[in-house]
């Protein structure tokens, strides 16, 4: 059995948005522990021009929804992006794994050198299955997946690598 362009992407998405509930499970407990309003983690940012926690993990399950889609020719299920709380986020990223573990894994296979075209008001990218995984993807969704644990990890959460990552 060879390695496919599935395997490159949608365990590897559904891995780490599994980390990312737990990141936002730890924050929450983490708030009510020390009674601070969750809204302030909810709303933290990196900086002004930076996206809020909320819009994080958002962009990471559009970015997550938009591969699987994309790859496995569907249509990208929309989620309308008005979460404000932990447990809305949590939603969120529960309807995002129940969408990629919809995609049948045939519906992706063989599609490295499909075009696969990003529509942008700039222009229009193209790029093919293997290299929108690659250069767009993937990229795309660990940025906003790592800014969420950089935003709880600047604003006192007592995280680590391995609450990012995982355990194998």
């Amino acid at each position: 059995m060879s390695f496919t362009l599935y395997d490159a992407s949608i365990p590897v998405m559904l891995r780490s948005l599994g980390q990312l509930a737990s990141l936002l499970e730890k924050a929450a407990a983490h708030a009510e522990e020390r009674k601070i309003d969750p809204s302030i983690f909810v709303n933290a940012r990196l900086a002004p021009d930076m996206y809020p926690l909320a819009r994080q993990v958002q962009s990471a399950s559009d970015a997550a929804k938009a591969c699987a889609a994309r790859l496995a020719g569907l249509e990208n299920p929309s989620f309308p992006d008005t979460e404000t709380t932990f447990p809305e986020l949590q939603e969120r990223i529960a309807k995002t794994v129940t969408f990629l573990k919809s995609v049948d894994p045939a519906l992706i296979a063989g599609q490295e050198g499909r075009e696969i075209v990003m529509k942008r008001s700039s222009g229009d990218i193209h790029f093919t299955g293997a290299s929108y995984v690659q250069g767009m993807a993937l990229p795309n969704f660990f940025f906003h997946v790592v800014t969420a644990y950089d935003i709880l990890r600047h604003n006192g959460l007592a995280i680590g690598k391995l609450d990012y990552l995982g355990r194998p």
